[in-house]
């Protein structure tokens, strides 16, 4: 079955997949030629997720779903939360908002967090929504080259490596996404 996956981001493609397997072949919004960037105007994750597959199945009509995925970290209230992506700037700079989120934990010894991701799906007309979350730690450092975003940062509980520390194969056994 094709399924619609409202994302440019190739990272987010390939690890869906990679969850999935061969079940659902996964086209991208390139694939359907959807060059402009897609709304994320919500102040919730949630909103977020639905926001997206909304605006996509309205442009497309195709069975389509939609992920918006936060680092809640809990000694600064949540944060970044749903501005996670762009934490720095609008630029999307994974290594900026990093930075900035190190900054501001400097010095404190609660370092508690959580990733929680949202997915939003339109399958033949009916919408559903599923969410996935993983507590962890975060660390003082960047450590692992794997992954993307906030993963050389965050240790998921019951574990001493980073998300990008992991084989692909092991992150996706036990991520926020693979979760919901």
């Amino acid at each position: 079955m094709e399924l619609l996956f409202a994302t440019q981001n190739q990272n987010k493609l390939i690890e869906i997949q990679n969850i999935l397997g061969n079940a659902f072949n996964l086209i991208s919004l390139n694939d359907v030629s959807i060059n402009i960037e897609v709304p994320e105007n919500q102040n919730t994750i949630e909103g977020n997720a639905l926001e997206k597959v909304k605006f996509v199945f309205e442009k497309t009509g195709k069975n389509c779903f939609a992920d918006d995925t936060g680092l809640e970290v809990f000694a600064l209230n949540g944060e970044p939360g749903v501005n996670s992506a762009r934490y720095a700037g609008s630029d999307k700079n994974s290594d900026n908002n990093i930075s900035l989120l190190l900054s501001k934990l400097d010095g404190k010894d609660n370092r508690e967090a959580r990733f929680k991701t949202v997915i939003a799906l339109i399958l033949n007309g009916n919408e559903y929504l599923f969410e996935g979350l993983i507590y962890g730690t975060i660390t003082d450092e960047k450590r692992g080259t794997h992954g993307f975003g906030y993963d050389p940062v965050f240790i998921p509980n019951g574990y001493n490596i980073t998300f990008a520390e992991m084989p692909i194969e092991e992150k996706n056994k036990i991520s926020h996404r693979a979760i919901a």
